[in-house]
């Protein structure tokens, strides 16, 4: 089967875009979910050299904007790209948690391959903060198993939390030990993310402003800067309530070699799913279903984790970078933490993580995550970085690990340049 490759790709800046009135409660939006969406996607065809002509179908992925933006039926605005180009083009909306646009890949990618559709347009986006904290929180809790995990006033920090002590538990971490671990993955992501320009924690951000790129930075912080959200999770623990958009255009090789000079494939995928409820798995301290994602996507590449030049993984919580960077085999299982303490998975490293800062600095719209984890390996790979570049080149394969809920859906994508 002729691979799919990827031949444009946008993403918008990341951040808070509303107004907030601390006094009233108001909520101000100043770019709605509508405007990231339709930027994003016009973004990514002017990338690929194409107009809205060009693209045979749209492909939307995004979480809760019924929740977070008051909008079901989403995809169809996708139209407002170009009420012209694209009027009476086929535009389908995906929804997976936090992997949605993963998801919306990936069905992008089967229609291609079934030779019906020549070229797809797949949108990844999500407006979350005109919604309060409390908001914010229930529209999460809906992507976890509600019976047994929203309804009882589990939230997704204490979802991760539960990952977070069986780790410690089964690898034998104190609590200093760990508290230290997670503080180095979170002083990296900000340490990348400031380089980002679109990051969300970017240049000028908290981070930036009190140099919280070690982890004694972090740990040093009084209480209030960084309180315990849920045991042993901190605030600097979790990612980030972001607004953002991000796209991706698609077409078969043979198409792609004619088009441009410079080529990435996707050359091979990965979707597995995990039992919802926590309570049903047979353990909290690996991803098992990620491993099994990562199985199929290696096969599919006929690569190993020692063919991966960089990676972009769903850090939503620094306990899950851990886990994503022993499921991908780039480290050990339990080795994980000891191996950023050491000091790796920086520019310098064989196989850097998460250099546009991940979802902790970079930012995480939910519905936008996956698809943005794409657009910025692509653009790594191709050369035209955005933000912190590797010391390692020529890039030739780099993967994404995004999950969907509480590891539930799991999606793991090989990109390879080929020209």
């Amino acid at each position: 089967m002729s691979k799919v490759c990827i031949i444009g790709a946008y993403n918008t800046q990341f951040g808070a875009f509303v107004k907030k009135n601390r006094e009233t409660g108001e909520i101000t939006d100043l770019k709605s979910i509508y405007q990231l969406l339709e930027e994003a996607g016009r973004g990514a065809i002017e990338d690929a050299g194409l107009t809205p002509e060009d693209i045979d179908g749209v492909w939307l992925g995004t979480c809760s904007p019924s929740l977070f933006a008051n909008q079901e039926h989403l995809a169809p605005n996708a139209l407002e790209i170009d009420p012209l180009g694209l009027r009476f083009k086929p535009m389908t909306r995906t929804e997976d948690a936090c992997a949605s646009s993963s998801v919306a890949l990936y069905d992008a990618i089967y229609a291609v391959e079934s030779g019906r559709f020549k070229t797809a347009l797949v949108i990844g986006v999500e407006k979350m903060n005109l919604l309060n904290t409390e908001g914010v929180t229930h529209a999460l809790a809906c992507c976890s198993h509600w019976p047994t995990e929203g309804a009882e006033g589990m939230t997704f920090p204490g979802l991760f939390a539960e990952y977070a002590k069986g780790y410690r538990t089964q690898y034998g971490l104190s609590d200093d030990e760990l508290a230290r671990i997670l503080a180095t993955v979170a002083a990296l992501g900000y340490k990348n993310g400031v380089q980002n320009p679109l990051a969300h924690f970017g240049a000028g951000s908290l981070p930036d402003r009190f140099k919280l790129f070690s982890a004694d930075a972090i740990l040093n912080l009084p209480e209030e800067k960084n309180p315990m959200i849920v045991h042993p999770l901190r605030l600097h623990d979790c990612s980030l309530v972001s607004d953002g958009a991000a796209a991706l255009v698609i077409t078969g090789a043979e198409q792609a070699r004619k088009m441009k000079d410079k080529v990435v494939e996707i050359a091979g995928i990965g979707h597995s799913t995990e039992r919802m409820a926590i309570r049903e798995r047979e353990n909290m301290y690996e991803l098992t279903a990620a491993k099994n994602a990562r199985d199929k996507a290696f096969a599919e590449a006929g690569i190993t984790t020692a063919n991966l030049d960089l990676v972009e993984v769903h850090d939503c919580f620094t306990i899950n970078q851990l886990l994503c960077t022993e499921a991908l085999g780039l480290s050990e299982e339990g080795k994980a933490g000891y191996d950023y303490l050491e000091g790796r998975f920086t520019t310098e490293d064989t196989c850097p993580v998460n250099l546009s800062g991940g979802l902790k600095a970079k930012g995480h719209p939910v519905g936008a995550t996956g698809a943005s984890m794409h657009v910025l390996l692509y653009k790594q790979l191709i050369g035209e970085p955005i933000g912190v570049s590797p010391a390692k080149v020529p890039l030739e394969f780099g993967a994404t690990l995004n999950v969907g809920g509480s590891a539930v859906t799991n999606t793991v994508t090989i990109l390879r340049r080929i020209r």
